[in-house]
């Protein structure tokens, strides 16, 4: 059985419709991918943000990423992170006859608090996770005041 390359264009004779359908097909062609942009090389991993405990996580999600591929940076209060997935050594674009998967490089930027303890920033990679756990200074904490009675 050979398979028949999948090459997304529009199927609708030019003199039908107005050239800016072109945002309604790109999005019917590809919903996951943003109407506005047209490149494939862009993508943005999926990053879930929320506080545990005291401690502001980031989980970034970047499965086919290396480690060495990894660069995460804190600029002041923007936490950037950086890195690129490849093809593997042995594939090329033009082998393939329909990709789905995202390649090349991403950057995503994160504005913290102040309140954040900037010293004790801590990231762990396993499994396509990337977990930045960010402490917040413990002067930001809440903390219970007792009433004493009189």
């Amino acid at each position: 059985m050979r398979l028949i390359p999948y090459v997304r264009r529009s199927e609708t004779p030019s003199g039908l419709w107005p050239e800016n359908t072109s945002l309604f097909e790109d999005f019917f062609n590809d919903p996951f991918r943003s109407p506005l942009s047209k490149s494939n090389d862009r993508w943005l991993p999926a990053v879930d943000i929320l506080e545990k405990e005291g401690n502001l996580i980031l989980r970034a999600e970047i499965p086919g990423v290396e480690e060495k591929d990894i660069d995460l940076k804190l600029e002041g209060n923007v936490l950037t992170l950086k890195g690129e997935k490849k093809l593997q050594n042995d594939q090329e674009r033009n082998d393939f006859h329909r990709m789905e998967s995202f390649y090349g490089s991403f950057t995503r930027s994160f504005t913290l608090p102040e309140s954040v303890d900037r010293e004790h920033i801590k990231a762990e990679f396993k499994n396509g996770i990337l977990i930045i756990t960010v402490p917040q200074k413990p002067e930001v904490k809440p903390r219970d005041i007792p009433v004493n009675a009189k």
